[in-house]
């Protein structure tokens, strides 16, 4: 097989639909945008949302909550999770997300160790926040909650 014998797979490229280019072709005159209005014309159409002057629906539902912009949003990780790591271990953001237990890095959101499930290991975590049942865990297992 060579480059020249190379073609698209049948029916995988469709024609451009030449309109406004005379009688014979069906698409003459004008140009399959109908006669007169405001569609017909360059530039023509109206813009996205708009409903012919009846009082859009973006404006007609009303608005409805709002953001708080002090909200401090954290990545949170369960106990349960942490017994992927061996006895004795120091826990941080880094090591969760090198073993894929956060999805993301940590950089402007802080850790939240919660705690749901059980722990097994004595662990030392080092995070932003813990819940009570966390760190209740954490201490209980043998280990240490270390605020960061």
């Amino acid at each position: 097989m060579k480059l020249h014998n190379l073609s698209p797979a049948p029916n995988s490229r469709k024609k451009e639909k030449r309109v406004g280019r005379g009688i014979g072709s069906g698409m003459g005159k004008t140009s399959t945008r109908g006669h007169k209005g405001q569609n017909s014309r360059s530039g023509g159409g109206v813009r996205p949302g708009f409903e012919g002057g009846q009082m859009p629906l973006v404006r007609r539902v009303p608005k409805r909550g709002f953001t708080n912009k002090w909200r401090e949003e954290y990545l949170t990780v369960n106990i349960s999770r942490l017994n992927a790591f061996e006895n004795g271990a120091t826990v941080t953001a880094e090591d969760l997300l090198e073993r894929g237990l956060i999805k993301y890095k940590a950089d402007n959101k802080g850790l939240k160790v919660l705690g749901d499930g059980e722990l097994k290991v004595a662990l030392t975590v080092k995070a932003a926040k813990f819940s009570k049942s966390a760190e209740e865990a954490i201490i209980k297992a043998g280990g240490k909650a270390e605020v960061v």
